[in-house]
């Protein structure tokens, strides 16, 4: 199954938007929900946020591929 062709400005866009809005959104959302449990051990908890932390960018591995490099589609003069 082929992946729908984002733009390079459409991948800029969105990942302004996941980095601005998406990011402090899910750390609310894992700090409340940890919070919410009883508290494990400093190490659990530890390895925990460093887990989840790694987990979120995972699905928008594609869209931030490249973002920091050259406009490919941009005219070359």
């Amino acid at each position: 199954m082929a992946r729908p062709r984002l733009s390079y400005k459409a991948r800029r866009r969105w990942t302004l938007v996941i980095l601005l809005i998406g990011m402090p959104a899910y750390i609310v959302a894992v700090v409340t929900v940890l919070n919410w449990l009883d508290r494990p051990p400093l190490w659990l908890e530890f390895l925990v946020y460093v887990a989840l932390g790694l987990l979120w960018i995972l699905p928008f591995k594609y869209v931030f591929r490249g973002v920091g490099q050259a406009d490919p589609d941009a005219d070359r003069d």
